[in-house]
């Protein structure tokens, strides 16, 4: 009877076992990893706060990005100083607009364009990486010969010069942006997948008769998941401070539309007339966004090195 106990307990154990063992992938370890790096963690709490502030800001707003405050039109540095009692919760600027609803304009500009440029280059250099390095040969020779050419043109020309001709606009800065964002991205992938072409596993698809581009959607591209979101969490922020620079210079985004690098550069304008949050508060959410952009970057890097496994 004891014999027979100690069978079905041991058999419990070992299919409960077996749940935890089948229960377990490089994703969910991954996951696990990344939720136990506290300052990553801490970033994407951050940078939460900072979405909802975009989402749900423009409620609490009681003047628009546009509208001035003619009352106040008088002396800025001391009539436009943030306050609660007239609604111009961070001010005004040196144009008598609200500066909470423009911050808030800004930031989701911002982040659109750190994500859509991240996105392109996300799309297009996996694509022309795969490509260049899966083919190999002349091809590939002449895919990464036209990339060392472009990326031997400074980034910051290239990206005024589509602004410059194409005129300022949203689907021109992204385009602009998209542009040259991809090309580090490709020499990326190109290098993974020529590592990954020559292992075993692909070997024995060929072999098995498997066509190439089932080779390279199953086998090649979820090998190179952990490279390629790892390097695009660190590209988001590289858009946001390459639209920053160029918008810091006037060429961004043509008003009314705005965003952080432009009010900053405003702000540091009119510093000199004692308004200084015209400044500080853009400042404030551009430096918190890269901050936990990078953070993030480090975390997903950490999650997914499969050397710490």
């Amino acid at each position: 009877m004891f014999a027979k106990s100690d069978k079905a307990a041991d058999l419990a154990g070992e299919i409960t076992d077996a749940k935890a063992i089948r229960g377990r992938s490089l994703w969910r370890d991954a996951r696990d990893r990344f939720v136990r790096n506290k300052a990553a963690m801490a970033c994407v709490f951050v940078l939460g706060l900072i979405v909802l502030f975009v989402i749900f800001g423009p409620l609490l707003a009681q003047w628009s990005n546009e509208e001035i405050d003619w009352n106040r039109m008088g002396d800025i540095a001391r009539d436009g100083r943030p306050s609660i009692e007239n609604g111009h919760y961070f001010g005004l600027d040196e144009l008598g607009r609200d500066l909470y609803a423009r911050v808030i304009q800004a930031t989701r500009t911002s982040l659109l364009v750190g994500l859509i440029g991240a996105a392109m280059a996300l799309l297009v250099g996996t694509a022309y990486g795969v490509l260049a390095g899966f083919y190999g040969g002349r091809l590939d020779g002449a895919m990464m010969r036209f990339v060392d050419i472009l990326l031997a043109i400074p980034t910051t020309l290239i990206i005024i010069l589509i602004l410059v001709v194409a005129g300022r606009s949203f689907i021109t800065l992204f385009i602009a942006l998209g542009a040259v964002s991809w090309l580090t991205m490709s020499r990326i992938v190109r290098a993974q997948t020529l590592a990954l072409k020559s292992r075993e596993f692909i070997e024995a698809a060929r072999a098995g008769g498997v066509s190439e581009w089932a080779i390279i959607t199953r086998h090649i591209l979820p090998n190179l998941l952990g490279v390629v979101i790892v390097y695009a969490s660190l590209l988001v922020p590289e858009m946001i401070l390459a639209e920053s620079f160029i918008s810091f210079l006037g060429l961004g985004i043509a008003e009314p539309n705005t965003s952080l690098g432009r009010l900053i550069a405003e702000g540091a304008g009119t510093m000199a007339y004692g308004t200084l949050w015209q400044l500080l508060f853009p400042l404030f959410f551009y430096v918190t966004i890269i901050i936990t952009m990078f953070f993030i970057g480090d975390g997903l890097r950490d999650a997914l090195d499969p050397k710490d496994r």
